[in-house]
């Protein structure tokens, strides 16, 4: 008789043991899932502090970026340099690509809504460069190109450089 007693003791204290490590697992889960979540916003502010001055430097280059590239500041950086309209046109077309270059790496810190636009920005001045040397007759003067170009932004209705700018500059305000 003594087995059996032995086998309903160890029974009942197995159903004990895990009765009671239920109850205080239970118990305990709150504190636990509050800790995590405590730890994780701390990690989450960690990180926050650590790339937004990243972020921030990454959003004042696109716009050092579009500033740089806007016909109106680059032919006239660049004019100087140049005698004919396809030395000018090299030139411009190397600055644009190498300004985009140098800038690639900001995507990471932008959204991507920022970074879509100064590919734009990029793709849609070559553009205009592009057409406009294609417009000018072989010898035409570096001057003559500069002027295509302004000529032809002057006649949008919305400078592209400004709403790209001013797009940017939102994006940026959702971080306050």
């Amino acid at each position: 008789m003594q087995i059996p007693n032995l086998l309903l003791d160890i029974v009942k204290l197995t159903i004990a043991g895990v009765g009671v490590i239920y109850v205080a697992f239970y118990l305990l889960k709150p504190y636990l899932d509050r800790s995590e979540q405590v730890q994780l916003m701390e990690l989450k502010k960690t990180i926050s502090n650590q790339t937004l001055p990243l972020r921030f430097q990454a959003y004042e280059r696109i716009v050092l970026f579009v500033e740089r590239v806007n016909p109106a500041n680059l032919l006239i950086r660049l004019s100087g340099s140049a005698g004919s309209a396809a030395e000018l046109h090299s030139m411009v077309v190397a600055e644009i690509r190498n300004e985009f270059q140098h800038n690639i790496t900001q995507q990471i810190y932008v959204s991507s809504r920022a970074w879509t636009l100064v590919k734009r920005v990029k793709d849609d001045t070559l553009s205009v460069i592009n057409n406009a040397i294609k417009a000018l007759p072989e010898n035409a003067t570096a001057l003559e190109l500069s002027k295509t170009v302004l000529a032809h932004l002057s006649h949008l209705q919305d400078n592209p450089y400004d709403i790209a700018l001013n797009i940017i500059r939102e994006d940026m305000e959702a971080f306050f």
